[in-house]
């Protein structure tokens, strides 16, 4: 495979605007009672999924695990509509994220149903997330680093 240019050092700028917003993300998640480190950690995992990117998939699920994550409901994240094994929070931020990753159109079904769930400012917070993973996948996606040498921190 040909070499892939050195995304992290050739665009050092924007990667610090992209890893400033992790930080913020982070920071919201970790004292949310709805959008929590958790769901966070579902939704990048059930993203990546979709946009079949392999180092964040290995990322996001050692992630998971190294915070408490049961194999089972890593597992069972690609069918998540049908497995009895997530919250009703989990639901509706898995909802949005795929709904948004496809591209689709937030009617007011959707929008009022995650307003009453996870409130305005974990619905803003949880968009700038999924915006941010699909972000991050495609620029994987692109430069590929080397899948498997992620370590959780």
């Amino acid at each position: 495979m040909a070499s892939r240019a050195n995304y992290m050092g050739l665009a050092t700028k924007a990667m610090q605007i992209l890893m400033a917003q992790e930080s913020y993300l982070r920071e919201q998640f970790s004292t949310s009672d709805t959008v929590t480190l958790a769901v966070w950690e579902l939704v990048k995992l059930r993203i990546s999924q979709i946009n079949q990117c392999a180092f964040c998939i290995d990322m996001h699920s050692k992630d998971a695990m190294a915070q408490g994550e049961t194999s089972e409901r890593i597992i069972g994240l690609n069918a998540w509509r049908d497995m009895p094994l997530y919250t009703h929070i989990e639901l509706v931020s898995l909802e949005l994220a795929e709904h948004l990753t496809f591209g689709k159109p937030v009617d007011d079904k959707i929008y009022s149903n995650a307003v009453e769930t996870l409130g305005e400012q974990g619905l803003v917070d949880l968009t700038i997330a999924i915006n941010a993973i699909n972000s991050w996948n495609r620029i994987v996606k692109t430069f590929k680093p080397e899948v498997g040498s992620y370590k959780p921190q």
